[in-house]
């Protein structure tokens, strides 16, 4: 019954999942004024448990469900096992600057994901997450008329962002060395319209952004003890092809002119860096589980800029704590799961030389969903600020509820009659 049950839930959100994907182009998966630069917010949440221990995994053992913060780990996925994880995200924002205050709220599906074992030491997945997020607002911009001292108003919105569909292998070279390759294919769009009127004429101008590309990617894990773990993983640069789509439209004394039909040209690639990360974990006293990254992500080789900042290189510093009591016990509170965790990030865009810096405070449970299966429900809550009110910056706190089902099933099993 739990594995047709199972079924019907995967089923259901591979639909829900692609429908939610094309509608986010539409609607926007973050409501944050610094989506405005580059390719929008960079996202940080991941998958099942590492949701709530600070987006920690580099160095994080896990045979009971994926983790997909290094390739390496899915040489660990058990013998007739076949996992998956679907995730949902809510988050409400709110944002101050010198003058303003203001909050919005987002939701949408955060992941879809599945892995599998192929042969002893072997195994593969695929996930699908949103690499990075547009969905930003700008009302009431003035700019003076060229030639004349009158100004006008106009409005600016983006929507869109980028999706990462991940291929993962997992090989063990002995039973605590274990190495993995990442293949992914980065694609999405970018849509911006602005509009503004002067006294009976009316503008109006639609870019759409297509970026594509593929990245390579390493990882390894090494049990030094049954208890410790430490791990690394490599993300190589690429330079991301572009073309953009643009049309323009106005009215004069209530008659609409065509300006410019939408024409398609292609535009400069957009630069991701090297990034490299380091991880470890390590049991305490049989039931706590702790974990800790660090990542190193070199923008500065990039060369790239924005018109009021540049992109430096930048440091993320990641701790999580687990505790288990006994993942087979008879009471359900002794197989329930208590994480935390906490996340800084020093940022990767310096606005007027001051880099855009934010931590996240994290906390969340996992909840077993029968005691013969790996089945899990994740529930995590995140808190965190970003930037800060001076100048031109805006301080944003959010808060974020994450739902993960972790699934398994197991398949191929013979069946034994007596």
């Amino acid at each position: 019954m739990m594995m047709k049950m199972n079924k019907i839930i995967l089923l259901a959100a591979f639909t829900l999942f692609f429908q939610f994907s094309m509608k986010a182009q539409s609607e926007g998966l973050t409501s944050s004024p610094y989506s405005l630069y580059g390719l929008g917010i960079i996202n940080q949440t991941s998958i099942g448990r590492s949701n709530a221990m600070g987006y920690t995994g580099i160095g994080l053992k896990t045979e009971t469900e994926i983790n997909n913060l290094n390739p390496s780990n899915f040489a660990l996925i058990p013998q007739n096992s076949f996992f998956y994880d679907i995730g949902v995200v809510g988050e409400f924002n709110s944002y101050s600057n010198t003058g303003n205050n203001e909050s919005k709220t987002t939701l949408n599906f955060s992941n879809l994901a599945f892995a599998f074992r192929i042969t002893n030491r072997l195994g593969a997945g695929v996930s699908m997450v949103p690499y990075s997020d547009v969905g930003y607002t700008l009302l009431g911009l003035v700019s003076n008329i060229e030639g004349s001292n009158e100004t006008f108003e106009s409005n600016v919105t983006g929507l869109g962002g980028l999706n990462d569909l991940s291929f993962n292998i997992g090989y063990g070279l002995s039973d605590a060395f274990r190495v993995g390759v990442k293949a992914s294919l980065l694609f999405g769009k970018i849509e911006e319209n602005e509009t503004f009127s002067i006294s009976d004429s009316y503008f109006a101008l639609n870019e759409i952004t297509n970026y594509s590309g593929f990245r390579f990617g390493l990882g390894m894990q090494y049990d030094i003890t049954d208890k410790i773990t430490v791990g690394s993983t490599v993300q190589l640069p690429v330079s991301l092809s572009g073309s953009l789509t643009r049309s323009v439209n106005k009215t004069l004394d209530g008659e609409e002119i065509n300006v410019e039909d939408e024409e398609t040209d292609d535009v400069s690639g957009f630069k991701l860096p090297l990034e490299v990360g380091f991880g470890m974990s390590t049991r305490i006293l049989e039931s706590f589980t702790l974990s800790a990254d660090y990542k190193k992500n070199f923008w500065d080789n990039t060369n790239q800029s924005e018109n009021i900042g540049t992109y430096a290189d930048q440091d993320i510093y990641a701790f999580g704590l687990e505790y288990l009591k006994n993942p087979r016990g008879f009471k359900y509170w002794e197989r329930m799961r208590f994480r935390a965790g906490f996340n800084y990030d020093n940022g990767y865009l310096a606005l007027n030389d001051t880099k855009i810096d934010g931590y996240t405070l994290t906390a969340g449970i996992g909840l077993p969903m029968g005691r013969a299966s790996n089945s899990i429900l994740n529930l995590s809550y995140a808190y965190g600020s970003k930037g800060q009110v001076q100048n031109i910056l805006v301080k944003e706190n959010f808060h974020t509820l994450t739902l993960n089902f972790s699934l398994e099933d197991l398949w191929f099993k013979e069946r034994r009659i007596n």
